[in-house]
């Protein structure tokens, strides 16, 4: 019998750094989803310096962001540090959540009210949002666009918390839904896929900015 063993992977190594926006202005602590016009928190707009500067030795080549202002901005500093233009990738958007502009905590808002209760009836499409299978998708598909952009060299694309986590689990071959509390992507952090060709050869994780809790606001 020939030998089945998958072949070594072969091309250029291209890392594509998922980063999560920083901390964003919201003192009405609403759950904002998809919603326009939330900009970052001065310590948001310092956290986005601060993965500039830890990116600044980088071979970035291109700079890709969700279309949400906060990641937009997140950009920015990346974008200018290496002299590239954003692009712009509805891929990389926040999820669709049902419970978008309301307070959302156990004993707080919208988990308060038993109309809500039908949105938590499955955990695991979920049933209050969109589904995890086709954020990875999406998401999988706007990783590899920005592997496209730039063979052999390095992609920043800036994202949201779900999105990222959710990716992440899809490609280590883990069932997409999960205990929120233990999602691993602080604000601010990079989760950063290695490819060589076209086939993922390497996947890590850092919090240049400092780490947050899994729950902090701002996803």
């Amino acid at each position: 019998m020939g030998d089945r063993s998958t072949p070594e992977p072969t091309g250029p190594v291209t890392v594509v750094h998922l980063l999560r926006h920083g901390e964003v202005h919201n003192p009405e602590k609403i759950l904002y989803g998809r919603r326009p016009g939330f900009r970052l928190s001065d310590h948001g707009a310092a956290q986005a310096k601060t993965v500039a500067e830890y990116l600044a030795d980088n071979d970035v080549a291109a700079v890709v962001a969700s279309p949400l202002l906060r990641a937009q901005l997140t950009a920015e500093p990346i974008a200018a540090e290496h002299g590239v233009d954003i692009g712009t990738d509805d891929g990389l958007i926040e999820s669709g959540n049902l419970f978008e502009g309301k307070r959302f905590a156990v004993g707080d808002g919208a988990l308060k009210r038993p109309e809500a209760w039908r949105l938590l009836r499955d955990p695991f499409t979920p049933s209050w949002g969109e589904p995890y299978l086709r954020i990875a998708h999406r998401m999988l598909g706007a990783v590899h666009a920005a592997r496209a952009l730039a063979p052999g060299r390095e992609v920043v694309c800036v994202s949201h918390q779900l999105p990222i986590w959710t990716l992440r689990r899809y490609l280590l071959g883990q069932r997409l839904w999960h205990d929120p509390r233990r999602r691993q992507c602080a604000l601010a952090s990079l989760t950063s896929v290695e490819f060589t060709g076209t086939r993922m050869t390497g996947l890590r994780y850092a919090e240049p900015a400092g780490p947050s809790g899994a729950l902090v606001t701002g996803a």
